[in-house]
């Protein structure tokens, strides 16, 4: 490996499980203990955890934070209470997407905000661009914390009733195995869990005690499997900078009605007035053949009308699955197209999404 790859504070913790490790968004991490299949079986059907502390946290606190966050985002920051939580999406003044983002409002002056790992240079310093003439201070403590996320249908029931009362995308304070922890009832998989906060020299006993209690460890290669499953963007496939929230499926995060003004707003508008050109739907392959990021959507004729941008064989489903942005005429429930797959035109056809659902 890389020496400038950057590792979890449960680095040694994976080695020795006998977890495979790679190279991720500047990170080294595992993308598999025992096997995907066997690591998305356990996620669906009973608890996974995964390490997930390459994610960015920051903490946004002073008297102007929540407005700060309601100019700085598309959604409405303004209607969280405490404890509340709340996905957005950071756009740039064109409308391409700067980073998606979870914002946790844990009182009026005081809010968390997680973004991606790969993204979490760019994000803190656009974050600090744009605060200057805000009353409030943002404090990056990616590295002295940890984050372990914890998924599935037993997932609540192991980490006790103080979690099990929060409500969906809640946070609060808690212990969790003797180990002060800030939990956030959200996730990435499809499934019912927590995402939890901890000091980082605190992360390797938490995370033994999570699988001591029945927890299966799991890597990225089974997170992105799972994410797919259940339709959820990621950046830098769905979106990016040249790709707007409309066309990646995500005009629903975006407030315009909102009484505060936001990054991109103008450009925005323009866009849903307009319609999008492009649509992010989903498509199921007909056949044995496993769609990737990259290969290209063809409408039945064989003209190219988009391609996918995340694509997978599904554990769950058994059957090839992926999100592509293609032009809008198509994005119809039940269009026939074609994927082509290394030379060769594969039947599929636009799905609903989710492709899987249980929360």
């Amino acid at each position: 490996m890389s020496e400038n790859l950057r590792r979890t504070p449960l680095y040694e913790t994976h080695l020795r499980s006998g977890a495979r490790l790679v190279p991720f968004a500047g990170w080294e991490m595992p993308v598999q203990y025992t096997g995907v299949m066997a690591e998305v079986k356990a996620v669906r059907e009973t608890v996974g955890l995964f390490d997930v502390s390459h994610m960015g946290r920051a903490y946004l606190e002073g008297e102007q934070a929540g407005a700060f966050l309601d100019f700085l985002t598309v959604n409405s920051v303004g209607k969280l209470t405490d404890g509340q939580g709340q996905y957005s999406l950071m756009c740039y003044e064109d409308g391409g997407v700067v980073d998606d983002i979870i914002i946790y409002r844990v009182m009026e002056t005081r809010y968390t905000i997680i973004f991606n790992a790969g993204n979490r240079d760019k994000d803190l310093a656009w974050m600090h661009e744009k605060l200057t003439d805000y009353s409030a201070t943002l404090t990056d403590v990616s590295d002295e914390t940890a984050l372990i996320a914890v998924q599935g249908p037993k997932a609540i029931g192991l980490l006790g009733d103080a979690i099990a009362a929060l409500p969906r995308f809640g946070i609060g304070e808690t212990r969790v195995a003797g180990i002060s922890v800030t939990a956030c009832r959200t996730g990435y998989t499809g499934e019912d869990g927590a995402e939890l906060i901890c000091g980082a020299d605190q992360s390797a006993a938490l995370w033994e005690a999570l699988i001591g209690a029945g927890a299966v460890a799991c890597g990225l290669g089974a997170r992105d499997a799972l994410r797919l499953e259940a339709a959820l963007p990621l950046y830098g496939h769905e979106m990016d900078e040249t790709v707007n929230p409309y066309e990646a499926r995500l005009g629903w995060v975006v407030k315009l009605d909102k009484a505060a003004n936001f990054i991109g707003k103008s450009a925005l508008q323009a866009v849903k007035t307009a319609g999008p050109v492009k649509k992010c739907v989903g498509i199921t392959l007909e056949g044995k053949g496993i769609p990737r990021e990259g290969y290209p959507v063809c409408a039945p004729d064989g003209e190219p009308i988009g391609h996918i941008t995340s694509g997978t064989f599904s554990p769950t489903i058994g059957r090839g699955i992926a999100m592509a942005r293609i032009e809008s005429a198509y994005t119809k429930i039940g269009t026939a197209l074609e994927v082509e797959i290394r030379g060769g035109r594969h039947a599929a056809m636009v799905t609903p999404l989710p492709f899987y659902k249980n929360v």
